[in-house]
């Protein structure tokens, strides 16, 4: 899986850069698999992408268009796929988004994260023992009327709550 230390995140999105093109031969947030959300009140840049949770939600596809590959990665079959969007709904951190009528998420670029390589700050890091570790079960209820957007807003004002503990923490001594 993937796993973002957003105390690195600049917010350069060189990982949704090297991400769109690799995955499609154009430069373009639409087209990446991993989005960094930018929250600029607080002044945190999380990247979002998908967790390999153990629940698999995405995988409720009624077309059976989503499975699970040997590397725990998310694996669309643009073929089955009849674009009803029910496994963008389900995730709930908005890691699945739609786009030219396919579902996008991440597939791990078969073992070897482009976004992983982009980022020269280390705030992406693939650690492949941890899929199926993560359980996405606090966000499902919090998440159940919202954009994809919005539930990647959610998910990283959530999990970069220590780190902005930490910041406030330093900031009364």
């Amino acid at each position: 899986m993937i796993t973002v230390d957003a105390s690195r995140c600049s917010g350069c999105v060189r990982c949704e850069v090297n991400c769109s093109f690799f995955h499609s031969g154009m430069v373009g947030r639409q087209s990446a698999r991993i989005r960094v959300v930018k929250i600029e009140e607080i002044g945190i840049d999380f990247p979002v992408v998908c967790q390999q949770c153990n629940e698999r939600y995405c995988t409720k596809c009624p077309e059976h268009a989503i499975d699970v590959g040997a590397l725990g990665q998310v694996v669309v079959s643009p073929t089955l796929c009849i674009s009803c969007g029910i496994c963008e709904a389900l995730c709930p951190i908005g890691a699945i988004e739609f786009y030219e009528g396919i579902p996008y998420v991440c597939d791990l670029c078969g073992g070897d994260p482009r976004c992983v390589k982009a980022c020269t700050l280390g705030a992406i890091q693939y650690e492949p023992e941890l899929h199926d570790q993560v359980s996405l079960r606090p966000f499902k209820t919090k998440g159940k009327k919202l954009s994809p957007g919005e539930k990647r807003v959610a998910f990283a004002l959530e999990e970069s709550k220590s780190l902005r503990e930490k910041w406030v923490s330093r900031g009364r001594k």
